[in-house]
């Protein structure tokens, strides 16, 4: 890949992703494999003005050892370092890249009951800093190729690193104009969050020839989020690049209805594809998956709120990912492809005034409460979504796949 792309990537991440300014502190979660495009990063920080740039390293190979060596007893310990660094995170509220190049099935063969447990007690653990820290600081997920994940989305393609670079550029506006490129991206999915929220409504109701039929309750005079968001203190940052989604939290527990998948989940290094999800009373009751239906039943099984919607999503059916032919594997791009629902946490950050709430207050307004945030994709050519008020009018705001509004 032309190097002076990849400048203009790390720029973009740094520069628009996070918004690094004068004084700052930067953390980067990254891979080994990353390093050169890393440092990239790194540079553009100092030159952004940054005044320390910590880089934590990972490699899922050395992972997979750990799941497949160590117990299931030693897995579930939470050493008090991870502790140390989440106080230190909460105190300081450090800005976070976090910059992915996940294998789709990094961890085929392990026991995901041992993955799901220690999983679990880990992030039980770490939940109440990261929940103190929601809304306060800047953070932003962007993107780099390995081998495993490039031959998933283009097998048997010599060149399947460069094709997947070139995916991942193209898809984030990445053409020699890539900050311009995102005020205006930005401008436009501002312009539809303000007619969401002049609607004021009440209802989204979701039907689609694939079976779909789900009506979500929306909390009222909730916020709509999507591009460039905010945080308490007013810094402005772009959480997701790429990103093409509008989105919100729907009223823990008050959904109704089956919905059914339109791209396959990549979930614990693992797919889960062809799957539905029926909700009655707001909960999910029945899952049926055509491979992984054990590991979706464990994920809405990580605790009460995992079988509750935290986020529903807008995604024009006509998106640049789409459009791409792309199916990544990877949730950053493939739920930016399509409309797309969460199972797990909501946002408190899109209630009035949210990131100064308390969790208890925000859970009381109706923000579920979970130690997971799965997105899954719902979005189809046909999809139609029709918003109702609370005076009963409706609106249809996606017709056959695309805004209407």
């Amino acid at each position: 890949m032309e190097q002076e792309k990849l400048q203009e990537y790390a720029s973009l991440l740094i520069r628009k992703g996070i918004n690094v300014q004068p004084g700052e502190e930067l953390w980067i979660n990254a891979q080994l494999h990353q390093i050169d495009f890393v440092r990239m990063c790194v540079e553009e920080a100092y030159k952004a003005g940054a005044k320390k740039v910590r880089v934590r390293w990972s490699d899922e190979k050395i992972t997979k050892l750990g799941y497949m060596y160590q117990t299931t007893s030693e897995l579930c310990k939470v050493p008090e370092y991870s502790i140390s660094e989440y106080r230190y995170m909460k105190k300081k509220l450090p800005s976070m890249l976090h910059i992915i190049s996940d294998d789709p099935a990094a961890f085929k063969g392990i026991k995901q009951s041992k993955i799901t447990r220690s999983n679990l007690k880990f992030r039980k653990k770490v939940k109440p800093y990261r929940d103190a820290m929601d809304g306060k600081y800047k953070w932003c997920i962007g993107a780099v190729p390995s081998k495993e994940w490039a031959e998933k989305v283009f097998p048997h393609d010599p060149n399947a690193e460069e094709k997947l670079w070139e995916a991942i550029l193209s898809t984030s506006r990445v053409d020699g104009k890539a900050l311009e490129n995102w005020d205006k991206h930005n401008a436009e999915l501002m312009k539809h969050r303000k007619q969401l929220a002049e609607l004021k409504l009440q209802y989204l109701h979701y039907k689609s020839s694939n079976g779909t039929d789900l009506k979500v309750e929306l909390i009222k005079d909730i916020e709509w989020g999507g591009g460039v968001e905010f945080t308490n203190s007013g810094n402005s940052y772009n959480p997701n690049i790429p990103s093409e989604e509008v989105f919100t939290s729907p009223k823990a527990g008050s959904v109704e209805g089956i919905v059914y998948s339109s791209k396959p989940l990549s979930y614990s290094g693992q797919l889960i594809e062809d799957f539905s999800v029926r909700f009655e009373k707001g909960k999910v009751v029945e899952v049926k998956a055509k491979k992984n239906q054990k590991l979706l039943k464990q994920m809405i099984s990580m605790d009460e709120g995992s079988k509750m919607l935290g986020e529903v999503a807008l995604v024009p059916y006509d998106s640049p990912i789409r459009n791409s032919g792309v199916l990544f594997y990877e949730t950053l791009f493939d739920e930016n492809a399509a409309c797309h629902l969460a199972l797990g946490a909501g946002f408190k950050e899109c209630l009035p005034n949210g990131a100064n709430l308390t969790n208890e207050k925000a859970h009381a307004l109706g923000i579920n409460d979970s130690v997971i945030h799965v997105d899954f994709m719902i979005g189809t050519k046909d999809l139609e979504i029709v918003g109702i008020d609370y005076k009963g009018k409706k609106t249809t705001i996606f017709k056959n796949g695309n805004w209407a509004i």
